[in-house]
């Protein structure tokens, strides 16, 4: 705010425009001007009681390893504070490569009520995709060759816990289906078998992939996305930690 002597509505009308968010001419404004420092200071006071419960209640989890200070990096941890309790509720988090998308997903987990059930990390950028749909599905002895027994998949193992599909843009489109029908149905089918195995995670997608770019350019499905994102949390990069403003 700026004080002035003078009651001029272009003095007042350039003050503002420079910056200023009110214009009080003195002594003629000095009720308004009361109020408003009164109401200044209420805001500030709210703002700081939400802060200290904000941190407050960061300081009853565990995020170890994530390292930083920013506002940035304090409001992603808040949004996972907020989700933690809440155990079918699926979190997309994004970021750079090395921000810590993998530590915030195994802070979901082991704060949360699904602590004591498996956390299962499967990396979708690192397994070679022929092998991917086996791995995440299991499959039935003799599904193809090399099969010589039946073998649970990642998903059926990550059963009451939680599914950590990392880097989840490198996912081939023909599995996208898969995993959106597995996670619609909370059913799931071993690669060559019929029987539906019951199929209940808290599941949590990680990526550094634009996935709506992904899904404009027709390589990530639309529907899949919207299913992940139910609560996004963007990590920030690193190099923004500590000054953002």
């Amino acid at each position: 705010a700026a004080v002035g002597a003078e009651p001029d509505h272009r003095l007042a009308t350039a003050v503002v425009r420079a910056g200023a968010d009110e214009y009080f001419a003195l002594p003629q404004d000095v009720a308004q001007l009361t109020t408003w420092l009164r109401d200044g200071a209420e805001r500030l006071r709210t703002d700081a009681q939400a802060s200290a419960f904000a941190a407050g209640e960061r300081a009853k989890l565990h995020f170890d390893g994530i390292l930083g200070d920013s506002p940035a990096l304090q409001a992603a941890l808040d949004r996972a504070a907020r989700v933690i309790p809440r155990p079918t509720v699926t979190v997309l988090i994004t970021g750079e490569t090395g921000t810590g998308k993998e530590l915030l997903a195994r802070a979901i987990h082991y704060n949360g009520p699904r602590r004591e059930a498996p956390f299962v990390d499967v990396n979708c950028a690192a397994i070679p995709e022929n092998l991917l749909e086996s791995e995440l599905f299991g499959h039935e002895k003799g599904a193809f060759t090399g099969a010589v027994g039946a073998k649970p998949g990642l998903m059926e193992l990550a059963h009451g816990g939680t599914l950590f599909l990392d880097e989840i843009g490198h996912l081939a489109l023909s599995l996208q289906g898969k995993i959106l029908r597995a996670l619609e149905e909370r059913m799931l089918r071993r690669v060559g078998g019929t029987r539906a195995i019951p199929f209940d995670v808290r599941l949590v997608a990680a990526t550094h992939v634009d996935l709506l770019a992904a899904v404009r350019r027709g390589e990530f499905r639309e529907d899949l996305y919207y299913r992940l994102a139910v609560v996004p949390i963007e990590l920030p990069a690193l190099r923004a930690r500590n000054d953002d403003v």
